[in-house]
């Protein structure tokens, strides 16, 4: 018994290219972040992916949309794969947030799992959520291929799981708009076939 998870984060916002935390904030794809979701669609067309699942925000829906028409199928939307919430950080770039909380969020570059944002949710509780996720896929996807689409976070916490490794990692791996892992899970190991794979953004002005 076997899941093979194709996993994505979403296409580009203008936040994204401004390096503002987005969080919750329900942002939509910008031009480039649209393109990126159809090159997407395009790269893993060929594949047998029986379902497609996203976060709630839109900005993984519209990614997710995409992939699913591909393939004629619906997306299933699952809370567990929501970004984290950054709290009182949410629309800051990363400078004003390093210049309002200088010492957390010093801590927050160097020990992630410790620290958490002002008001918001710490490494621990997002990687519970994002495994609750994902327990949902195996039992309900035994031997099948399944597409999640969601964000920067959970896509390090799903890769870091099938690593072995822990949370204190989690900014050691990057995860670009559209960039595909490809993840194996079984019931006594798990694999990590591919990882923030981008050649389906070659000739996609702006995203390389």
């Amino acid at each position: 018994m076997s899941l093979r998870l194709f996993l994505l984060r979403h296409g580009e916002t203008d936040w994204n290219r401004e390096r503002r935390h987005q969080g919750r904030t329900d942002t939509p794809l910008s031009e480039i972040g649209r393109t990126q979701a159809e090159a997407a669609a395009r790269e893993l067309k060929e594949h047998p992916i029986k379902a497609v699942y996203a976060s709630p925000l839109r900005r993984a829906r519209d990614t997710a949309a995409v992939i699913a028409a591909s393939h004629g199928l619906e997306v299933e939307t699952d809370e567990a794969f929501q970004e984290l919430h950054f709290g009182r950080w949410e629309g800051l770039t990363l400078d004003e947030s390093r210049a309002r909380d200088a010492e957390l969020y010093e801590a927050w570059i160097k020990t992630p799992h410790l620290v958490f944002p002002p008001e918001g949710e710490s490494l621990a509780q997002a990687r519970e959520r994002v495994l609750e996720g994902l327990t949902r896929l195996r039992a309900g996807h035994e031997d099948e291929t399944v597409c999640v689409v969601t964000h920067g976070v959970p896509v390090r916490i799903l890769i870091l799981e099938a690593l072995g490794l822990g949370l204190e990692r989690i900014w050691s791996l990057h995860a670009a708009p559209t960039g595909i892992s490809e993840l194996e899970f079984r019931p006594d190991w798990a694999a990590l076939h591919r990882m923030n794979t981008l050649v389906h953004l070659d000739g996609v002005p702006g995203s390389r």
